[in-house]
């Protein structure tokens, strides 16, 4: 997520003098978590808690197969840590942990203990196979109105307000996972559901308040484990957003903090610089990686402090817990190089440690190839980083889509010509948009011919396809008017909607052309391991006219594009070293044969994708 303004303003700054030393009856407001599994690699667990003067007693637990390995005090008072192990040999059950001062037990919670799937560790991640489609929940379809607006939330539902909340939530998702799988779509990336009780701009729930709850207006964490639950009867996998640079400033720790440490802190309001290239940078000041590392991106969004060890700690859990509850494929982590480069590779490692397939990509808004390849895990950096990241975000080619047009043939072959400085090309997340971009439809003025060819690039090139909510029906949207612009409502995701446009009725003559494309291709492309699996061939674009290929042991397909105003006969002899062997083909997109291989007809601003044939 990108830096988002916002027009609520605190009164406060310099959040120490938060630290709360209460004296008087000892109270449990929170343990977190409140439960964990046995069988974790990391036997290993922390328990936060939180209540007035809790700080004062010590723990006591009976609970058989787990060793309490000491409890820890900080300088608040009102937070204890208390350190677990947690053996293979534990048994499942709800169990008192008692809190101890002086000698009398004053307090107690319940911690419960689950076994672990037998299958767990091993589950099967995203790969280049899927097609990722993100999506916004309070913008997609609107399950459930009875939870539009919610008791204890701050924000309620009002549909006219671009930045306000509209409704959308899991029911809405679950509603709808027919239409996205049908569609060709395997995966899915849902920006944060996690509750964000702030009093406005609470729709995009990156400003988190609570890392344990679904926000109550999304539903409730076991629909969220349901969503899961039917995703994967129907074969799709989900995939969380996590946050771990920065909280909502309602979250309980800011009236409270555990330690002065626990959030980055300025004498005054001190926002972040966004300048990622100082962290790799090897003439970068200090005062500069500061500011990109512990600026706060809002008022409203307090920069966390990785390397506090109770903090990183914490993250670390709250992400292996979100997985092992619901049962998630993967994750993405927002806003990621303003995130300590010491710490938060170690909570990375330790996800994949429990989950050694599991895929996570980082969001690194970068603009060159050389940076790009510096966020992925095998980067031989001349700092020694390793962000333990498997996949990242392919930004330097979402910048080509953003630019005009005429740019794009060129663009493309030489952005893919620098692959061999990136560690594994083929597990990029590649994108013409995502919700913090302009829309892509804005962008080419609802240009279906470029609209494909674009498609057409994405779909057949090395990478993750990611697809946004509505580009399926070329949704347009300003992000220049706001956030809220090029996050608009997907038509039919409401009861009141005038039209359905999950329905091929509901749709208009250009939507219907867009999504059958799309449809065709994705489902095309799922049959076809040559295309997110095989090698690839390019060659220099020729007279506004770029040609690659996908090939394996098996199978070879040929992409053309014609960026020109007018049809051109392509004379093939210049790819006779992909093409000797074959002499005939079959254009999926046009569903025709071609006999004759030797020239082929491009027609003007159109993409061919040709599974080559020897007969």
């Amino acid at each position: 997520m990108k830096k988002i303004i916002s027009f609520l303003f605190v009164s406060f700054f310099f959040y120490s003098t938060t630290l709360v030393f209460a004296t008087g009856k000892i109270t449990l407001n929170r343990m977190e978590p409140a439960s964990w599994w046995i069988g974790m690699k990391n036997p290993s667990l922390q328990l936060l808690v939180y209540g007035n003067d809790i700080g004062l007693t010590d723990a006591k637990i009976n609970i058989p197969g787990v060793t309490l390995k000491g409890t820890e005090k900080v300088e608040n008072k009102n937070y204890l840590f208390v350190d677990l192990v947690i053996s293979d040999q534990a048994v499942p059950g709800n169990y008192p942990i008692e809190f101890i001062k002086d000698g009398k037990k004053v307090l107690k919670a319940f911690f419960q203990l689950n076994n672990r799937g037998n299958n767990s560790a091993q589950r099967k991640s995203y790969d280049a196979s899927d097609v990722m489609y993100l999506l916004m929940p309070d913008r997609f379809s609107n399950g459930n109105p009875n939870n539009d607006s919610m008791k204890g939330m701050y924000e309620k539902a009002n549909l006219s307000d671009p930045n306000g909340r509209h409704g959308g939530d899991i029911q809405g998702i679950i509603n709808h996972l027919d239409y996205l799988k049908n569609s060709g779509f395997s995966a899915l990336w849902i920006t944060p559901l996690l509750e964000d009780n702030m009093q406005n701009y609470s729709y995009h729930t990156y400003a988190i308040t609570d890392f344990y709850r679904i926000d109550p207006r999304f539903g409730t964490n076991a629909d969220y484990a349901r969503l899961a639950d039917e995703m994967h009867q129907r074969g799709m996998k989900l995939v969380m957003d996590v946050v771990t640079n920065h909280c909502g400033s309602n979250h309980y720790w800011m009236a409270d903090l555990p330690t002065k440490d626990w959030v980055h802190q300025f004498k005054n309001y001190t926002h972040c610089n966004f300048r990622i290239p100082s962290v790799y940078d090897p003439y970068a000041s200090e005062a500069d990686r500061n500011l990109n590392f512990n600026g706060w991106f809002d008022t409203t969004m307090p920069d966390l402090n990785q390397d506090n060890p109770y903090l990183l700690t914490y993250l670390t859990q709250n992400t292996i817990w979100w997985v092992e509850y619901a049962g998630l494929d993967g994750l993405r982590i927002d806003t990621h190089p303003y995130n300590s480069t010491k710490s938060l590779p170690r909570l990375v490692k330790a996800v994949r440690e429990e989950y050694p397939n599991i895929n996570i990509v980082g969001e690194n808004t970068i603009h060159t190839s050389q940076e790009m390849a510096y966020w992925q895990t095998g980067s031989k950096n001349y700092d020694g980083y390793d962000s333990q990241l498997p996949s990242v975000m392919d930004f330097p080619l979402q910048d080509i889509y953003a630019s005009s047009f005429d740019g794009w043939l060129e663009g493309f072959y030489n952005h893919f010509a620098l692959d061999y400085i990136v560690p594994d090309p083929n597990n990029l997340l590649v994108f013409t948009e995502n919700h913090d971009t302009q829309r892509f439809d804005e962008i080419i003025s609802n240009d279906i011919a470029k609209y494909k060819m674009a498609y057409t690039v994405l779909f057949t090139i090395r990478g993750i396809p990611q697809f946004y909510t509505g580009s399926e029906i070329m949704m347009r949207g300003d992000k220049l008017k706001g956030d809220g612009y090029a996050r608009l409502d997907f038509p039919g995701g409401w009861p009141n909607d005038t039209r359905n446009a999950f329905t091929e009725e509901g749709r208009t003559p250009q939507e219907n052309e867009s999504y059958h494309f799309i449809y065709k291709l994705l489902n095309w492309r799922k049959a076809n391991p040559v295309i997110f699996y095989g090698k690839t061939m390019q060659f220099a674009p020729q007279d506004n006219i770029y040609v690659y290929f996908r090939y394996n042991d098996a199978k070879t397909v040929m992409v053309i594009l014609n960026g020109n105003s007018q049809a051109e006969n392509l004379d093939t002899q210049r790819f006779a070293e992909r093409m000797k062997e074959f002499t005939s083909g079959y254009d999926i997109i046009s569903e025709k044969k071609i006999n004759d291989l030797s020239v082929i007809n491009v027609p003007a601003k159109t993409s061919m994708i040709i599974e080559l044939s020897k007969n």
